[in-house]
């Protein structure tokens, strides 16, 4: 085969390989939810109306979604941690009200993910450009941001509780 024919085949035949994994990844993309699944965002929470009230809830992997029952028909689901799994809501005489499956997904809204070689960094820009804790980032990096987060929750809740304080003083 001709040097210049050679170069032409590896070239098709790279070009099907690359259409070949995006179509995968599309597939794959697509197959992930179904019409009756409740998508969660990861940090974010989302109502679920039961037809009738529930006397008690299941959820099938706490790590993943956290649920609480507010007014015996209203459940709020928040989203833990990336995945699937779901939430069984019981009457008082333990009948299934409502099984859902849910998937906690991550939001890329107003998200920019900065990629250095194989490692990753996440930042929320809402409208400016702050570094957020998300799974999957450099350690290091993910370590500074749990960090940071851990500081001003303390700051925070140190702060409430010195003007509490002060306002019961008063």
């Amino acid at each position: 085969m001709h040097r210049g024919a050679k170069k032409i085949a590896a070239s098709h035949a790279g070009s099907i390989l690359r259409t070949g994994i995006v179509a995968a990844i599309v597939a794959l993309s697509a197959a992930g939810a179904s019409a009756g699944d409740l998508i969660v965002r990861y940090d974010q929470s989302q109502l679920l109306h039961l037809p009738r009230p529930a006397s008690e809830v299941i959820v099938g992997n706490p790590s993943i979604a956290d649920v609480t029952l507010q007014d015996g028909n209203l459940l709020v689901v928040t989203g833990k941690t990336f995945g699937i799994t779901n939430v069984i809501a019981l009457d008082a005489a333990h009948n299934v009200i409502q099984d859902q499956r849910v998937m906690v997904e991550r939001d890329d809204t107003r998200t920019v993910n900065l990629h250095k070689g194989s490692t990753r960094f996440t930042y929320a820009c809402t409208p400016n450009c702050e570094p957020t804790l998300t799974i999957g980032d450099d350690k290091d990096f993910f370590s500074a941001v749990q960090t940071a987060n851990n500081q001003k929750t303390k700051f925070s809740e140190g702060s409430s509780d010195s003007s509490s304080s002060a306002n019961s003083q008063q």
